[in-house]
């Protein structure tokens, strides 16, 4: 069955020009298109797509709302979320929102479509460094938004290392070099902390970590 995608963007021109690029690959199928957050919502409840690949700056309803919404219909849709810049406050919304990730317009099709794939397959695929360095800066500017650090405590204190260095935006294999640990131990404990604290995945992960201070904005 190939991934089905829908493609939520205001620019119609942008719309064509993505479909054109799924459409260019047998194991993608585009089932529909949205130009606002509010179509997104209701597209995506009627048609259940593998992945959207959302814009973020949009009228009517923005992309963060609509990927809260979509995430928390609970329907299985993933969202990959689009923006033309790196540091863009609002991909850091849609992070929390509950998106398995980001891209910028301008990322070569290879790419969006290895992007694609991945987040169908239940990988996030924006790189944790990029979001640390997007942390770093919004945490700096705005420190009131925070969460409880309580609710780490479910952790034993492994996991909080390995927390610490999933946040640090390092792979399992360095994780385990950095712990001295192996690589399949690393995996566990992943796993366990991103069941423990209801995460859908590393990069929710490395957003709480600097919500709830276990690691500071440069540190």
């Amino acid at each position: 069955m190939p991934i089905t995608v829908l493609v939520v963007d205001d620019q119609e021109l942008m719309r064509m020009g993505l479909k054109m690029v799924l459409g260019a690959h047998p194991d993608i199928e585009v089932v529909g298109e949205a130009e606002n957050g509010a179509t997104a919502v209701s597209r995506a409840k009627e048609l259940r797509p593998d992945v959207v690949l959302m814009d973020v700056r949009m009228p009517v309803v923005d992309g963060v709302t609509a990927t809260g919404r979509i995430v928390d219909a609970g329907d299985g849709c993933r969202v990959l979320v689009m923006t033309t810049f790196d540091l863009d406050e609002h991909a850091l919304g849609a992070l929390r929102a509950g998106a398995s990730g980001f891209l910028l317009k301008d990322t070569p099709p290879e790419d969006l479509i290895s992007a694609i794939r991945s987040v169908a397959a239940g990988d996030a695929v924006v790189s944790p460094k990029v979001t640390k360095r997007l942390l770093d800066r919004l945490i700096a500017e705005d420190p009131g938004d925070m969460r409880d650090p309580r609710i780490l405590d479910v952790l034993t204190a492994r996991e909080r290392e390995v927390l610490e260095q999933i946040a640090a935006g390092r792979s399992n294999a360095e994780i385990a070099e950095q712990l001295y640990l192996s690589e399949a131990t690393v995996k566990t404990h992943v796993g366990r902390v991103l069941t423990k604290l209801g995460l859908r995945d590393r990069v929710q992960a490395v957003v709480l970590a600097y919500e709830t201070g276990l690691v500071r904005p440069g540190g």
